[in-house]
């Protein structure tokens, strides 16, 4: 087996279409004050970033969806998109 390979991972989770979002529904309503009121379809969502060892971008991809899954989303009312790619040799 090669030697892991370090890959960052990024994971959005947002509410289910047809879950009520009021946090999203309380930013679209205080944007006219702003001088915004061409914004429509605000959704809330939680971000998160972190790194993993993995054999390749397919385990990778695999490993990162269960950490999603079972344990940054709700998987009742909320959906998780996951994206993965070979971490900077820097970082």
């Amino acid at each position: 087996m090669a030697d892991p390979r370090q890959f960052a991972v990024q994971v959005e989770v947002l509410l289910r279409d047809g879950i009520a979002d009021p946090q999203g529904a309380t930013i679209e309503r205080a944007l006219p004050a702003l001088g915004l009121g061409g914004v429509t379809g605000v959704r809330a969502g939680k971000s998160f970033r972190f790194h993993l060892a993995a054999s390749d971008d397919a385990d990778a991809l695999v490993q990162a969806t269960v950490v999603a899954d079972r344990l940054l989303a709700n998987p009742v009312i909320e959906e998780s998109v996951v994206t993965v790619r070979a971490a900077d040799a820097s970082a």
